[in-house]
């Protein structure tokens, strides 16, 4: 299940006087040129029924590296090194990749390490705030991709911490971010990978 989410990023409230979600969003793409943060994942059929839960950790560096590790159910990295797109099956030993530019817009992952792709590929607009959060919806502009739209949540100090991902497919995915630092120093060999020995690898 994991694989098919990388492959493919309203709640109702009493309306508030807030449109400040939008300009949240940039000011995250401007200001935060590198983040970590630990993250839980949920993925929902059609009718509301949990498929998946996953949770594990992120980094990335702007533009277009980043690195998430999947640690529960089970093992898998992604990896952008900022020309290609690295996922690796743990269990599998197997290794999937593909252009970094054929990612972008594909993946949370590419979305929240690219400069500016959810702006430039994504109508946004506000919307009314809920949970104590400033919500915006994010509607893609082509029809070519696997996304119908993707909300994102800010807190109070401008911190993204949830998004929400709804697919061609009927599927919902929920991801949520705690702990998250701005601007850590992060190793660059953080957004390299060499594939493992003996693994299969598949792609360009």
């Amino acid at each position: 299940m994991l694989k098919f989410f990388v492959s493919m990023l309203l709640l109702c409230s009493v309306p508030t006087a807030h449109a400040a979600a939008t300009e949240k969003l940039k000011s995250f793409v401007s200001a935060t040129h590198s983040a970590q943060a630990n993250f839980t994942q949920e993925v929902q059929d059609k009718e509301g029924r949990r498929i998946q839960s996953a949770s594990g950790t992120m980094q990335f560096v702007r533009p277009g590296k980043f690195r998430w590790r999947y640690q529960k159910p089970y093992e898998q990295l992604i990896v952008g090194d900022g020309n290609k797109f690295w996922m690796y099956d743990v269990d599998l030993n197997q290794v999937t990749v593909k252009k970094l530019d054929a990612a972008l817009g594909s993946s949370p992952a590419a979305l929240l390490s690219g400069s500016n792709e959810i702006e430039h590929a994504f109508a946004i607009k506000d919307l009314e705030d809920s949970d104590g959060l400033e919500w915006l919806q994010a509607t893609p502009k082509s029809a070519e991709t696997t996304f119908e739209k993707i909300l994102m949540a800010f807190n109070a100090k401008s911190e993204l911490v949830v998004m929400e991902l709804f697919d061609a497919f009927g599927h919902h995915t929920v991801l949520r971010f705690t702990d998250l630092k701005s601007n850590p120093g992060l190793s660059s060999k953080l957004f390299q990978f060499v594939p493992p020995k003996g693994a299969d690898v598949l792609g360009e």
